[in-house]
C-alpha cells in the first residue's frame, strides 16, 4: 500500500558533534540508516524524503565568512565555495551509510538549482526529486549554500528546503531529529503540543541550540514548521531525539507515538 509523503530531518547536532569542526557521529548516522531500513521493511509502501543538518561542516565552514548574511568579497565567495564543498561532504558520509544499509538514497544538491530572495528560498529545481521518487528512490537533501540576488549568497537550512517542498509534495508528516527530547520550555520540560497560537508565548525559551549553529537554532526550527503547518494544515510536525535507539522506527510507524513534540495547525 502506497502511504503519503513522509519528511524526515537529521539535525546536525544529531549526526555530527557540533563543538568540533569536521566531525562526523558515523555510528550514530548508521544506526539511523539501519532504522529506516528496518521501516522499510515492515511498511514497503513508506514514501520518504530525507534530509539532514550541516553540523561541524557546514557550520563551522560559514561562522569565519558570516556566509548566511551575504557574500560579496572575493574572500567571502571563497568562504561560499568552502562551505558548499563541507556540506557535500557531510552529505556523502550520510548517503555512503544509507546505501551501506540498503536505504536507497538519491543525494540531491541544493546548490546546483537554489535561489533566494533576501535569504528567503524562491526557487530549487524538484525534477530530480519527482524523478528518484518516481522509481521508488529517496531523494537526499541537506542544508547547503544558495545564490540570492540580494546578498550575493546566503545559506539555506534544511527547513527551508522541506518548506519550500511541502507546497509540491503535501508531506503527511514531518519528522525532525536532533540531541534534546523534543521543544524545551524555560524549565527544561517537553512541550508535547505547539499550534500557532502557542509561539509567542514560547519565543523566550526557545533560546537557539549548543554548539556552532548559522541558521538559528530551535527558535528558527519551530517557527519554520509553525508557518508550514499554517500554509499546509494537513501537515503535522513532530520534534524529537534521535539518540533513542528505534524510536525513529516508532515514529515512522506509528503516526501517534507520544514522545517529543508535535506541531499542528490545530489540536
Amino acid at each position: 500500500m502506497i502511504q503519503s509523503i513522509i519528511f524526515i530531518k537529521l539535525g546536525g547536532s544529531l549526526i555530527t558533534d557540533k563543538a568540533r569542526a569536521y566531525t562526523a557521529r558515523r555510528e550514530v548516522v548508521a544506526r539511523l540508516a539501519e532504522e529506516v531500513r528496518h521501516a522499510l521493511d515492515a511498511a514497503p509502501g513508506l514514501r520518504l524524503l530525507i534530509g539532514h543538518g550541516s553540523g561541524s561542516f557546514g557550520h563551522w565552514a560559514a561562522k569565519p565568512y558570516d556566509t548566511r548574511q551575504g557574500v560579496s568579497t572575493p574572500e567571502q565567495w571563497r568562504g561560499y565555495a568552502e562551505v558548499a564543498a563541507a556540506a557535500a561532504r557531510l552529505n556523502r558520509i550520510v548517503s555512503d551509510a544509507f546505501l551501506e544499509a540498503g536505504v536507497p538514497v538519491l543525494s540531491v544538491q541544493p546548490s546546483a538549482s537554489a535561489r533566494c530572495h533576501d535569504r528567503f528560498l524562491e526557487y530549487l529545481d524538484t525534477h530530480p526529486i519527482h524523478a528518484a521518487m518516481a522509481q521508488n528512490l529517496a531523494p537526499l537533501v541537506y542544508g547547503d549554500v544558495a545564490l540570492d540576488d540580494v546578498h550575493g549568497g546566503t545559506i539555506i537550512s534544511t527547513e527551508d528546503i522541506f518548506s519550500y517542498l511541502a507546497d509540491e509534495l503535501r508531506p503527511a508528516r514531518i519528522l525532525l531529529l536532533g540531541e534534546v527530547e523534543g521543544v524545551l520550555d524555560s524549565n527544561g520540560d517537553v512541550v508535547p503540543r505547539i499550534t500557532p497560537a502557542d509561539l509567542p508565548a514560547l519565543r523566550e525559551a526557545l533560546s537557539g541550540s549548543a554548539g556552532v549553529d548559522v541558521t538559528g537554532g530551535m527558535e528558527d526550527k519551530v517557527t519554520r514548521m509553525v508557518e508550514l503547518v499554517q500554509r499546509r494544515p494537513e501537515a503535522r510536525v513532530h520534534i524529537f531525539s534521535g539518540t533513542v535507539p528505534g524510536l525513529l522506527i516508532r515514529a515512522l510507524l506509528d503516526d501517534h507515538l507520544s514522545d517529543g513534540t508535535r506541531i499542528a495547525a490545530q489540536l
